[in-house]
């Protein structure tokens, strides 16, 4: 039996994502975007925009052209999603009619922005459901945007939705809901991670993922030229708030998340060795460097070995058997 299949009878296996989610607008963005995925490897996902990207009056044409270039052969990988505009806008079914008619088989996800309530995101899910089933493809996933008090609220009904692989913290449109009452440096570090308000809101995000097996992307960083600080930034989301993903708005970022979820080197040789002595015992327990392990560590382990798979780092043939 698959490693997986040992580890997680009864429990539901975590959903397993490249650990940056590259956002592009532009057409000339979104082109360097999937050229440096074709350099890297399926290292990052591309995220197209249509809910920011496209200029008023232009946007059943930028949906076309974010259908055309998922569906193309650039698209090497097949880790580019696109996210819509809002539930609420008229222009919500269209983009989900248009994308899925033209790439529902190449995309990877797509995503939901602002909505306010469970009964937003199960609407929503409907309609982008009937749509890629229209074209072809089944339970296609969906990452949904974390952005409103009432949004918040559900967290936990929304990450249990089965189509739900992802949920992301808008932090920028939560933070304005509050009209002034949670300033505007917790935006930013390192008030977004100390603001009371705001790491709960983190803290029940990640919580809610965990809790059904999804992966929570953590906010941007508006910081383009300092790269310290993206990789500060995404060192606490991850050590501090259970983050397993994080948002990127700049090409310059990309290497910097990718390396700040990286595990350590040492703790993957270790993870290989714990769970290649686990399997050769038919994942009884066992002991290594005075330690006992069990199937409640090996899970841990697997899950650092799949962390380090998707960070880009090196595995022996023997770890990677394990995968």
């Amino acid at each position: 039996m698959h490693p997986s299949e040992v580890l997680f009878q009864g429990k539901r296996q975590p959903v397993s994502l490249p650990v940056c989610d590259h956002y592009a607008g532009s057409e000339k963005l979104m082109r360097r975007s999937m050229a440096l995925q074709q350099e890297l490897g399926p290292l990052f996902d591309i995220t197209f925009d249509c809910e920011d990207g496209a200029a008023a009056g232009d946007e059943e044409a930028h949906a076309r052209l974010v259908a055309s270039l998922i569906a193309g052969p650039d698209n090497h990988h097949g880790r580019i999603g696109a996210r819509l505009h809002d539930v609420h806008s008229p222009w919500f079914e269209r983009d989900a009619a248009i994308i899925c008619a033209g790439a529902a088989r190449r995309l990877a996800y797509l995503v939901l922005p602002k909505p306010e309530s469970l009964a937003d995101v199960q609407h929503g899910l409907a309609i982008i459901e009937r749509h890629a089933q229209a074209a072809g493809r089944e339970r296609l996933p969906v990452h949904v945007l974390i952005e409103t008090h009432g949004a918040l609220a559900a967290v936990r009904e929304i990450a249990a939705l089965p189509q739900v692989e992802c949920l992301s913290f808008g932090i920028m449109d939560f933070v304005s809901d509050h009209y002034g009452a949670i300033p505007g440096a917790a935006m930013r570090s390192p008030g977004q991670f100390e603001h009371a308000l705001v790491a709960r809101a983190k803290t029940e995000i990640a919580a809610a993922c965990h809790a059904h097996g999804k992966c929570p992307s953590h906010n941007v960083t508006t910081e383009i030229r300092d790269g310290s600080v993206v990789a500060q930034d995404a060192a606490r989301a991850f050590r501090e708030f259970g983050f397993t993903r994080m948002w990127s708005i700049h090409p310059s970022q990309i290497r910097a998340i990718v390396a700040a979820y990286a595990p350590p080197v040492a703790e993957v040789d270790d993870a290989a060795a714990i769970l290649l002595a686990a399997r050769a015992a038919s994942w009884g327990p066992t002991q290594y460097q005075g330690a006992l392990h069990d199937r409640a560590s090996y899970r841990y382990y697997w899950t650092v070995l799949q962390r380090a798979k998707l960070s880009g780092l090196p595995l022996t043939a023997d770890a990677l058997s394990l995968l």
